[in-house]
């Protein structure tokens, strides 16, 4: 045919445009408007299928089918194809809301329809589940019972990323009445399809791995040309599987005074942990910053809570808007909580006004402003500070001093609760530091007798502690970014002049970027063992994971392509500063019920680690573009030399992109019944794994065999990755928007 090349791309890249277009149109017009007019519609099922024909037929044409791990890398999609179209056809999805001991016969539909089931499903239980110590939820339990003729057929517990099955009916947990005598759950019916796609998967995992390792594919033709050394390529195949004027510093305690203080238990943000983690999150939140004039977190903390008027007058708390200074008074950047109480007034009727109305000309500034003056208030009136567990009937709960509590407590220990932190209060003023230290004792024995196995391990306890410590992210963030420019600019005009980097230079370059390496690992394996799962389930740790990779990656890279070694300076700068600038001191919060699966951690990764090598291949073409503009000699010699580099990574960045979609398809599918939703999120992964695709067809795509509008290419299909991980985040919402 003669158009048999043509239209299959033609096709895809329609596709790719009508995809973007349908989540700016969600955006504007709703989930509801998105799904009728773009992927509930006809004509998009039928792209689909041209799309799919069409390339069955190039396929055929060219006679794929001679190499076989390509033919099946491309069968693996059109099946994937195959079990969509059987599931939208043959599917039924919707949802029932159960009350305890009510059966139910049916379900609503999508459409708003009663659906009959073929069997009686009745609530027997429902149970809310919590993190030990906290009331914070760890799962939600529903027990299930199914009968049919009068028979019980069966009797399951449905939890979060815990589904049952009856009679080819999948339910899922999906939320709970606020009596919790009442459940909903999600109805996913879907016999055939959910098979043929996840053979689709199957058989797309092992022809990717058979396309790496095979002498005459794509991947392994593009390392020979490069002639990286077997050691290298192995470790890819590892590894894809501020100043401030000096003044006299308010009235604190001696740090040591202030860290033994800080060494009790707390529960904070829904967990128990070292009071050391409020302190510095607490200053963080307040100043921007883990130490004031001096003073750490913890004597800040301290300084705060028993020296109120002495704290009155300091500069403490961070404004970033114009409007709020104007609102409280102040021209510099910082306000006092003097500040504060004088505009009390005017900040209250501010955040009256947004709550009345939802607008407000500076809202975010007003809103985040008022919270932290809430957050001082809450220290002095003892509020924040949850440290004394008390075992009641509704078992383990946590108190201030200033809450109420129980009516059935004991005498002795309602005085203990009442009046231990004003003593320690009088400690402090009269300076008693020893008198002090037994009363800090008391209350850890206390909370350790009290809280018992509910209390984190004295392992776990300590790591915290010292992650705390450890964690400070702006030296090497500034260290990765000016050695990363700094580098750049001089490796660029080495290969400009056809001149190598001085050996010392890049060996030390090389020793430096190893200790950022173990600095980031120490850091990363002690906030998993701290929060007892893998650290990428928020944009702040998928970041650091993030710069992780990227160093990693440039370990493995420099030996054979020198200039991978400033570009991993900046890749791993880009992404600390990413996460310093979203949230400088994040909490270790447990886990959303529904994020509690070892798949989270396993396609997180893989979509981390595709990332770090397509920004590899940007910094690549942008390096190549700057050579081409500033008319160097050598542009073309290395632009050439860094095609070949940027097509041995694309395939592993591709295959990993790809791998971590569809291992997020069957985590979907495990936790709510269903492996595609077309959210934002899902439907730009899947763009930017269309864009990425396209250079690696060569052959039916000459172009992209020039090395320079290759490279130019790699550029602006960064935006796809920027979008899918920011612009989804920050402007198109949806479901994944916190990831």
């Amino acid at each position: 045919m003669k158009h048999a090349k043509t239209i299959p791309f033609a096709l895809l890249a329609a596709m790719t445009v009508l995809l973007a277009c349908a989540t700016v149109f969600e955006k504007n017009y709703g989930t509801p408007a998105a799904h009728q007019w773009f992927y509930g519609s006809a004509a998009f099922v039928a792209l689909w299928a041209l799309l799919a024909v069409a390339s069955l037929a190039y396929m055929c044409q060219r006679r794929l089918f001679r190499r076989p791990a390509t033919f099946a890398l491309h069968m693996a999609f059109l099946l994937i194809l195959c079990g969509a179209l059987i599931t939208r056809i043959g599917g039924k999805y919707g949802s029932v809301h159960l009350s305890q001991d009510v059966p139910e016969t049916t379900f609503v539909d999508e459409a708003g329809r009663k659906q009959p089931l073929p069997f009686q499903i009745c609530l027997t239980r429902f149970q809310i589940t919590t993190y030990p110590g906290t009331q914070s939820p760890m799962d939600y339990v529903s027990q299930i019972t199914f009968s049919a003729d009068g028979h019980t057929l069966a009797s399951e517990q449905v939890s979060m990323n815990r589904i049952v099955t009856c009679a080819g009916y999948r339910f899922c947990q999906a939320g709970f009445d606020t009596d919790e005598r009442g459940i909903r759950l999600s109805v996913a019916y879907d016999p055939w399809g959910i098979g043929v796609t996840y053979a689709g998967y199957a058989l797309l995992a092992l022809s990717m791995l058979v396309f790496l390792l095979h002498p005459n594919e794509g991947f392994r033709r593009a390392i020979s040309r490069l002639r990286v050394p077997k050691p290298t390529v192995l470790a890819i195949v590892l590894l894809f599987g501020g100043a401030t004027i000096a003044q006299a510093a308010p009235k604190t305690v001696p740090s040591d005074v202030a860290d033994e203080m800080c060494d009790l238990y707390v529960l904070y943000n829904g967990r128990i942990c070292p009071l050391q983690t409020l302190a510095k999150d607490f200053t963080v939140k307040l100043y921007g910053k883990t130490s004031y004039q001096g003073l750490s977190a913890q004597q800040v903390f301290v300084g705060m809570m028993f020296y109120p008027m002495e704290w009155a007058d300091e500069p403490i708390i961070k404004l970033k808007s114009g409007n709020i200074r104007t609102l409280l008074g102040v021209s510099a950047p910082y306000a006092s909580i003097a500040d504060f109480a004088k505009h009390d007034r005017a900040l209250t009727e501010a955040v009256a006004q947004i709550q009345r109305t939802g607008s407000h000309p500076d809202k975010k500034a007003v809103l985040a402003a008022y919270e932290k003056y809430n957050l001082v208030r809450m220290l002095h009136s003892g509020q924040l500070l949850k440290i004394f567990p008390y075992q009641g009937d509704q078992g383990l709960e946590w108190f201030s001093q200033a809450d109420n509590l129980p009516l059935d407590m004991d005498n002795g220990q309602w005085m203990f609760i009442k009046k231990s932190v004003s003593y320690i209060g009088e400690l402090v003023m009269t300076k008693q530091y020893g008198q002090l230290r037994n009363t800090l004792g008391k209350i850890k024995t206390y909370q350790r007798q009290t809280a018992g196995d509910a209390l984190p391990s004295d392992a776990r306890f300590a790591a915290e502690k010292c992650y705390n410590t450890l964690n400070h992210a702006t030296v090497p963030t500034i260290i990765l970014l000016v050695v990363g420019i700094a580098a750049l600019a001089f490796y660029m005009r080495c290969l400009a002049t056809d001149r190598h980097a001085p050996r010392a230079l890049h060996t030390l370059l090389v020793v430096v970027l190893c200790g950022m390496f173990a600095y980031l690992a120490v850091l990363f394996g002690l906030r998993w063992f701290v929060g007892g799962h893998m650290p990428v389930a928020s944009g702040y740790e998928t970041m650091r994971f993030m710069a992780l990779c990227a160093i990693a990656l440039t370990l493995c890279a420099q030996r054979r392509f020198a200039l991978a070694v400033p570009l991993g300076y900046l890749l791993a700068g880009l992404a600390m500063l990413v996460s310093t600038m979203g949230q400088s001191n994040p909490q270790i919060t447990p886990l959303m019920p529904v994020l509690a699966s070892p798949l989270l951690s396993l396609h997180v990764a893989l979509i981390m680690f595709a990332y770090v090598l397509l920004a590899f291949l940007m910094l690549n073409g942008l390096t190549v573009c700057i050579l081409r503009l500033a008319r160097s000699n050598s542009a073309a010699a290395v632009a050439a030399k860094l095609h070949d580099v940027s097509r041995v990574a694309l395939y592993p960045a591709l295959f990993s992109l790809a791998g971590g979609i569809f291992i997020g398809a069957i985590w979907a599918n495990i936790s709510w019944g269903r492996y595609w939703s077309w959210d934002p999120k899902e439907t730009w992964a899947l763009i930017t794994m269309l864009v990425y695709a396209l250079p690696l067809h060569q052959s039916s795509l000459p172009p992209f065999r020039r090395p320079l509008l290759f490279h130019a290419y790699m550029v602006l299909a960064f935006a796809a990755v920027l979008i899918t991980y920011f612009g989804v985040n920050f402007v198109l919402g949806g479901m994944h928007g916190y990831a």
